[in-house]
């Protein structure tokens, strides 16, 4: 049937069980027949005896949802295709772990099966804007996955932008909020933005866009749980621990600096793209959980939270 007949739910296959992947499961299979969501694991999956996996495993045997296990960076693109072809949509939610070429990969392989929908591993910035040349190459390759998408008009696509997860920000190893030593490092300046979202936030938001009527198709949905500037960031991060926070500035030219010295420094290329500024964040009174007013966690709720878990 011509694609602008298609129904909007059929049979799903999700890409990834990890900390998106389950969320995007547990709001799909509350809304649809989890009869019609399959999961998509990595090999042992199931067997592992890592403490993650084999809670995972189980909630996923409540959920009724069925487990493929196949291993991306192994598995071609034709073996993926024909695994895709037996799906209406694919929701791809896992990154970039199977290695450089993953997205353009899977992205290939959708294309190939002529999947109906595809949401694709984009829940990140505004890669339109960010462009190519960010240093960061895996948002490169992300900047190809959306020019393969709009080049063709057999399978409908929908990508949610959402910014970082709300608590990437808080990870010690991104070197941007270090609540052990109340550190906060502004990342280009104490103006640069960034537009945050939690995993549960999106897994609901990303639902709510798939069963949304009429069905969205072929655009970019943004999303946002809180977009705020560093130094906001600084004042809430003071505000929740009650201490004073010491206040470092990177700028680009620094960042730039240390790159050109560590270039394969994954972490020192995220901080660097991040404080371009350009295409990190966007308004939160335009994005679509604003819109239909649909309650997300901002980074003061994010991190009361956190901090009282810890206590």
């Amino acid at each position: 049937m011509p694609i602008n007949e298609t129904p909007s739910v059929g049979n799903i296959l999700i890409l990834g069980a990890g900390q998106l992947g389950m969320q995007v499961i547990k709001n799909m299979a509350s809304r649809v027949s989890p009869d019609t969501v399959c999961v998509l694991v990595e090999p042992g999956f199931t067997t592992s005896p890592g403490k993650y996996k084999a809670e995972a495993t189980e909630e996923l045997g409540k959920l009724r949802v069925e487990i493929l296990p196949f291993d991306l960076s192994e598995g071609t693109e034709a073996s993926l295709a024909e695994l895709f072809a037996e799906f209406h949509t694919v929701i791809c939610c896992t990154g970039f772990v199977a290695g450089a070429g993953t997205q353009m990969k899977i992205t290939h392989a959708v294309l190939a099966a002529g999947v109906n929908r595809y949401f694709p591993w984009q829940f990140g910035v505004d890669y339109d804007i960010v462009g190519k040349g960010s240093g960061q190459p895996v948002f490169d390759e992300q900047y190809e996955v959306r020019k393969l998408l709009r080049s063709q008009e057999t399978t409908e696509w929908v990508i949610v932008s959402t910014g970082m997860f709300t608590s990437f920000l808080f990870e010690p190893a991104f070197g941007v909020v270090d609540l052990e030593t109340n550190t906060v490092r502004a990342l280009g300046s104490w103006d640069t933005r960034v537009t945050v979202t939690t995993p549960e936030d999106i897994g609901r938001l990303t639902t709510e866009i798939y069963l949304e009527e009429p069905r969205i198709s072929n655009e970019v949905v943004f999303v946002a749980g809180d977009t705020l500037s560093y130094g906001q960031l600084a004042t809430i991060v003071e505000e929740g621990t009650g201490k004073a926070v010491t206040r470092v500035e990177l700028s680009l030219e620094e960042l730039n600096n240390q790159l050109s010295l560590y270039p394969d420094d994954v972490m020192l290329r995220y901080r660097t793209a991040f404080a371009l500024g350009s295409g990190m964040w966007w308004e939160k009174s335009k994005t679509y959980n604003y819109e239909k007013g649909l309650e997300t966690i901002d980074v003061k709720t994010w991190l009361n939270r956190h901090l009282r878990d810890k206590r």
